[in-house]
Parts: C-alpha cells; sequence; structure tokens
C-alpha cells in the first residue's frame, strides 16, 4: 500500500491522535455488498466534523452570525480494502499542514481486526461567508490543530 500523500507509512499512522467511531449501516452498501465508493467520502466528512467538535472549531462556523466558515477544496481516497454492512470502523483524522487558510488533512480507516481499509487526505479552506474569499487562520485557531 502506497498513497502519495504518505512518504513513511509506520510514522504516518502513529501520528494519528484522534478518531471517531461508527458502524456501517445498511444503506451504505451497495449491491456487491461493500461499501459504496462514494461513501467513504462521507465517513471522512463524518470524523472531520467530529474532529472540529473536538478541537473547537465547530461552534464558530455554526454561528449565523459568524463571518467564516469552511469549504473542502478537494479530497482524495485510496481504496485498500472491502468494507461490509455492521463492520465497527474507527475514522481517524490528524491535520498534516496548515497554511494560511487551508488545512490539509489525513484520514485512516481501521476495522475491529485493526485493519487499514482505506486512507485518505483533503484539504479544507476558512472564507469569509459574505466574500467568499479565503479567511486567515487566527494563531489561536492554529494552535487548536496542533494542540
Amino acid at each position: 500500500m502506497r498513497a502519495n500523500y504518505i512518504e513513511d507509512y509506520n510514522t504516518w499512522a502513529e501520528e494519528f491522535k484522534f478518531s471517531a467511531s461508527l458502524t456501517v449501516r445498511f444503506s451504505d452498501i451497495d449491491l456487491y455488498g461493500i461499501v459504496n465508493n462514494s461513501v467513504t467520502i462521507s465517513y471522512m466528512e463524518f470524523a472531520r466534523i467530529e474532529y472540529f467538535k473536538h478541537i473547537g472549531l465547530m461552534s464558530d462556523w455554526l454561528n449565523p452570525e459568524g463571518e467564516k466558515i469552511p469549504v473542502v477544496a478537494d479530497v482524495q481516497c485510496d481504496y485498500l480494502k472491502p468494507i461490509t454492512y455492521n463492520e465497527n470502523l474507527r475514522i481517524f483524522v490528524k491535520p498534516n499542514s496548515i497554511r494560511n487558510s487551508s488545512v490539509d488533512l489525513h484520514y485512516m480507516a481501521k476495522n475491529e481486526n485493526d485493519e487499514i481499509l482505506f486512507t485518505g487526505r483533503g484539504t479544507l479552506v476558512q472564507i469569509n461567508r459574505q466574500s467568499g474569499k479565503g479567511t486567515p487562520w487566527s494563531e489561536k485557531e492554529k494552535s487548536l490543530f496542533v494542540g
């Protein structure tokens, strides 16, 4: 297994500190009995939102009076093993790099047997709600990612 965004797999995998758990629903599987490829992106979204709640960013973004909101600029998923109905998964999330107004997040999904099912990455950009332009992270926001 080698994704182009993973240099040293063991080091990369050990750096994950946060995970969100979920159980595969019947509606997640396709006619082959495995999770549809588009569903893994929603699993990444679920874990990302849980991560942002955990570090304290979601409340500001959900405030209707707030000026900043996050948008997904790109997403990539590399499928390693089939995921089946009723499997219990842990979706890991970590910031890989923080730029002026964006963050590159990495993902890893494991089942109960500690097998890696998929890896992924995606860029999230914080924008101004009114202008739609990128809005820099404050020092406080940056510290939440690395704290």
